[in-house]
């Protein structure tokens, strides 16, 4: 499975923005998709997953109840709404295609990633 996310982009506080997640590959259907993000001198961290139907999602505290996952697997992808953007949502956003857990480990294939910065 090879992934590629894409939708990021500058926003200021309160905003919102809709990430991308867009795969390849014939099992597709058959991995959790989950999101992660990395701000500068922090460790990668989780954002939100999906299992593999889409029946099961799972988010952070940090954007509970802000952000919401969602997948198509006819058109093999997957997305991220992010509304009342924060300064502290800034990152580098990754998707990864793996086990429907909050591990970073538990994921076999990660995207390049798509930078979200959010102004104050």
């Amino acid at each position: 499975v090879q992934l590629q996310a894409s939708g990021g982009g500058l926003v200021q506080a309160g905003g919102s923005l809709r990430l991308s997640c867009a795969a390849s590959g014939r099992t597709f259907s058959s991995y959790a998709v989950g999101w992660f993000r990395q701000a500068p001198g922090k460790e990668r961290e989780f954002v939100a997953t999906i299992s593999t139907s889409g029946g099961a999602t799972y988010y952070a505290d940090s954007v509970e109840g802000r952000f919401t996952i969602s997948r198509d697997n006819a058109k093999k992808m997957v997305y991220l709404q992010m509304n009342s953007l924060k300064p502290e949502d800034t990152a580098v956003y990754y998707c990864a295609a793996g086990t429907y857990s909050s591990w970073p480990d538990r994921y076999n294939y990660w995207g390049q990633g798509t930078q979200v910065t959010v102004s104050s």
